[in-house]
């Protein structure tokens, strides 16, 4: 028994080692290997919703995108492929509620932004078809409301103002928007504009520098006034100044092995969850207090199937549930936060 102690003992000194030597000396074997125990012994505080949602035979695509209308309790999920409905409505509990399809070509990204007046959801559209290339704006029954770009059109113009693969947007309380142009097409750009949709500012060029962007693919805007991008392709995630287009700083520490393709705040804003698609996982980051941006610290994952694919997600502003469209096991999942690790979020 003796001899069992002090093997136990040892082994934790040299774990403790090969942790503190990965941290301060930056082996990659050894970073490597501390991640992946840590992550062994870390309960992972989400846990999947099997009965969600009520009838999966609704998903008839590839389930590109998601998005949570907190205030209404709908769920809107958009798909792609041929003679089926685009649009998939359900309650947050997941009923089946209506389709829609007027209008949509390809989407790409999605986003409700309803008041206690109006439903709206903003959709991305990719395709190359006569509503392509333009970020469409519906009521919650699929009638189109407002069109942004040219439709049918790709171009780079800002007068009047074109895009080309737009990948997905935020719109924030004041309903100013946040668009990031240019999931692999001929814009590398994240743009803001006014409710009426006048140019407030704008970072526009292909580049590994700063306020530079390969693939800006998502955006979300937290409670500090701070824009997050998901710049995929150059594997990190840059910040700027929600009122001025400041640049704040970028974590690319957390995303070696690949870049982020969606970014949400939980509720109480103290989480990142980002998705990685060909890794098919989700992060959940410490997202720093107000003032430096500091560096990336991974305080939770969630690996998912092998080949799901994990491509665009949204978060409950209501009960900090995790909705993710998966476009390779074409389909939507939902994961509920344990009330141990978020209590505030409710049940």
């Amino acid at each position: 028994m003796g001899r069992f102690w002090v093997s136990l003992a040892g082994a934790g000194f040299l774990l403790a080692l090969l942790v503190l030597h990965s941290r301060f000396c930056a082996s990659p074997v050894l970073r490597k290997f501390a991640f992946q125990i840590s992550w062994r012994t870390k309960e992972i505080p989400y846990r999947l919703d099997v009965g969600w949602p009520k009838h999966s035979e609704y998903f008839t695509g590839a389930t590109f995108c998601v998005a949570i209308d907190s205030l209404s309790g709908l769920v809107y999920i958009a798909q792609r492929g041929d003679n089926i409905p685009k649009v998939l409505v359900f309650t947050e509990d997941g009923y089946f509620l209506r389709s829609w399809n007027y209008t949509v070509d390809t989407p790409h990204g999605i986003f409700a932004a309803s008041t206690l007046h109006e439903q709206s959801v903003w959709i991305t559209d990719v395709g190359s078809g006569s509503y392509g290339h333009t970020i469409k704006k519906y009521n919650s029954f699929g009638d189109l409301v407002q069109v942004l770009g040219t439709p049918g059109k790709k171009g780079t113009g800002l007068n009047p103002l074109q895009f080309d693969n737009p990948a997905e947007l935020f719109v924030d309380d004041t309903g100013d928007i946040y668009i990031v142009d240019g999931d692999g097409g001929l814009n590398n750009r994240l743009i803001k504009l006014s409710q009426d949709f006048m140019m407030l500012w704008l970072h526009g060029e292909r580049g590994t520098g700063p306020a530079k962007f390969n693939i800006p693919h998502s955006v979300t805007v937290d409670s500090f006034g701070r824009v997050w991008v998901a710049d995929r392709g150059n594997k990190r995630i840059q910040v700027f100044d929600k009122d001025t287009g400041e640049w704040l700083g970028a974590w690319n520490n957390c995303f070696t092995e690949e870049g982020p393709s969606s970014i949400r705040f939980t509720p109480d804003g103290k989480y990142v969850v980002v998705a990685q698609l060909k890794l098919c996982r989700l992060l959940l980051v410490a997202a720093p207090p107000v003032g430096s941006i500091g560096n990336c610290s991974v305080v939770g994952s969630i690996q998912l199937a092998d080949q799901v694919l994990p491509h665009l997600l949204d978060v409950s502003g209501k009960t900090g549930a995790i909705y993710v469209a998966e476009i390779g096991a074409k389909q939507v999942q939902k994961y509920v936060p344990m009330n141990s690790y978020f209590p505030l979020f409710g049940s």
